[in-house]
């Protein structure tokens, strides 16, 4: 088998924590095969965005592709901002989110939330499905400047810091990409 697996993303905070994972193989990404278009996200589920996204490169690549979506599920905001977690403010940017959740988390005690990360692979003419998920807390104000997305807000409970605030290294060690990567690795890949 070969050790070349597309991941169907843009995001470079996203490939960067996926090599760091699967370091023993050759991850490549949308930008190494010049695929630019629009994916339209429309699932009502990160297991169905994860589905769009590897279906819309499988007509133009050949070979094993992955997909992940992933968000942050706050069970005190009815589970927003869920599959929407990228753009939740509305501008795609992260400081937009983050300040949109603590605003609508500022009168509530209940902070509880997680992240979860569904991993669609197509490999060998199958698909296979990888969840994996870390819980833990908002908290009430940014902390640190590592990491991407909601990491300044969120304090997993195995640390007692956000994951801005913690070694890239410690954060795969339990994050909801990083499970849900080490899933797919020794489900598929340790197996061939």
């Amino acid at each position: 088998m070969s050790n070349k697996i597309l991941f169907a993303t843009h995001n470079r905070n996203k490939a960067k924590e996926v090599n760091q994972i699967l370091s023993n193989f050759k991850i490549i990404t949308l930008e190494d095969i010049d695929f630019h278009d629009e994916i339209i996200e429309d699932g009502k589920s990160f297991k169905e965005n994860a589905k769009i996204k590897v279906d819309a490169i499988r007509e133009k690549y050949d070979g094993s592709i992955f997909a992940d979506d992933s968000g942050l599920v706050i069970p005190a905001l009815n589970n927003e901002p869920g599959i929407y977690s990228s753009r939740y403010a509305g501008t795609g940017k992260s400081e937009d989110n983050i300040a949109k959740v603590l605003k609508e988390l500022k009168d509530k005690e209940d902070r509880y939330a997680y992240f979860v990360a569904v991993i669609c692979l197509y490999h060998q003419g199958e698909y296979h499905f990888f969840e994996g998920k870390v819980e833990g807390e908002i908290l009430h104000q940014v902390e640190g400047d590592g990491g991407f997305g909601y990491d300044p807000i969120f304090k997993p409970k195995e640390f007692k810091k956000s994951f801005a605030e913690i070694s890239p290294e410690e954060k795969n060690s339990i994050s909801h990409r990083g499970r849900a990567i080490k899933a797919m690795k020794s489900s598929i890949f340790e197996q061939n």
